[in-house]
């Protein structure tokens, strides 16, 4: 009998969802208006209408004018805080400026721009984005954030968080829109579908076969390859020319009476390291693109150049790169992994 009204009430739910959806196509910019602000009483509003109802019944019941005339007023202030509401969050304009990649399980941060045409700042303004409700946490609450703006005058850059579960493409939920200024009675609100998307790759996950490049310096590096000027790895001796950096200087000879000499460095170049599907030590295939992304992670920070190959990669299209810009290309491949 318990899960007739919870079936009915999801049923409902989702009724209402397709047709808050059907008059708010999805965008990266939207415009509140008369098409989709949706304004209603308050929790504390309804105790609000409680009151209009209960002072027009013992008016009429007892004839009394001057009770009538606090529901009258009652009443005016009602209206008046309808319009102000519904006018305060009317004509806000959003615009998705970012919405960043990320690990599995940690959120991702969307940077929302806010712009107001009007001469009044609108004030107590609710952003968040709505979660699934099958996505609580152990208090059984939504894990959502949410950002209070008090006072916007014209233009605003806000930061709202989307939490994450699984790899892959991540749509945005709808971001919600809500305001109870000035009174509290009225609850005015909006629901905004943003149209791009975003990626979101395995959480990292470490194992014994990356050990050797979590310690990997320019000394352990190959030898014997190709070497461009860099500031790594000693190269040569040069006598001293004016005007070079005395911080070359090598004055180890100088003291002992040798004369002045400066050190040249070298990069080494060509020496790659391969992180290959076939070689990950997990037992399925997603803690495998879990142990890639740990990979590229590491060796991106320790600028080692490498190349990542996924199961179907052929040995010659597996690009070299290096540095934290190259493992970013990577992790985005592994997020789009099948």
């Amino acid at each position: 009998m318990s899960f007739l009204p919870k079936a009915l009430t999801a049923s409902i739910r989702s009724a209402m969802s397709r047709w808050f959806a059907s008059r708010a196509p999805k965008n990266d910019s939207a415009t509140l208006n008369l098409r989709n602000v949706y304004i209603f009483f308050s929790r504390e509003g309804m105790l609000f209408a409680v009151l209009l109802v209960i002072t027009f019944i013992a008016g009429i019941n007892y004839g009394n004018n001057l009770v009538l005339g606090l529901c009258f007023y009652l009443v005016s202030v009602w209206l008046i805080s309808f319009h102000v509401t519904f006018a305060h969050i009317s004509g806000l304009q959003v615009r998705l400026l970012e919405v960043t990649m990320t690990e599995a399980g940690t959120p991702a941060w969307v940077t929302l721009q806010l712009k107001s045409e009007s001469r009044q700042p609108r004030r107590q303004l609710l952003f968040e984005f709505e979660q699934a409700a099958d996505k609580k946490d152990k208090s059984g609450t939504n894990r959502q954030s949410s950002i209070l703006v008090t006072s916007l005058q014209s233009e605003q850059i806000i930061r709202l968080p989307v939490q994450t579960y699984n790899r892959g493409p991540l749509e945005l939920p709808r971001l919600i829109i809500k305001t109870v200024y000035p009174l509290g009675i009225m609850r005015a609100w909006s629901y905004v579908y943003f149209a791009r998307k975003t990626w979101v790759y395995p959480k990292p996950e470490a194992f014994d076969w990356q050990v050797q490049y979590s310690v990997a310096s320019s000394e352990d590096l190959p030898t014997g390859g190709q070497y461009r000027q860099g500031q790594d790895d000693f190269e040569r001796l040069d006598n001293y020319v004016e005007g070079e950096s005395l911080a070359r200087v090598s004055w180890g000879h100088v003291a002992r009476g040798q004369g002045m000499f400066t050190k040249h460095f070298a990069d080494p170049v060509g020496h790659e390291q391969t992180l290959d599907y076939a070689d990950m030590p997990g037992a399925h295939h997603e803690q495998k693109l879990a142990q890639l992304a740990h990979g590229a992670l590491t060796l991106g920070q320790l600028g080692v150049p490498f190349q990542m190959r996924l199961p179907n990669d052929t040995p010659t299209s597996a690009a070299v790169g290096d540095g934290e810009t190259f493992a970013q290309a990577c992790l985005l491949r592994l997020a789009k992994a099948p």
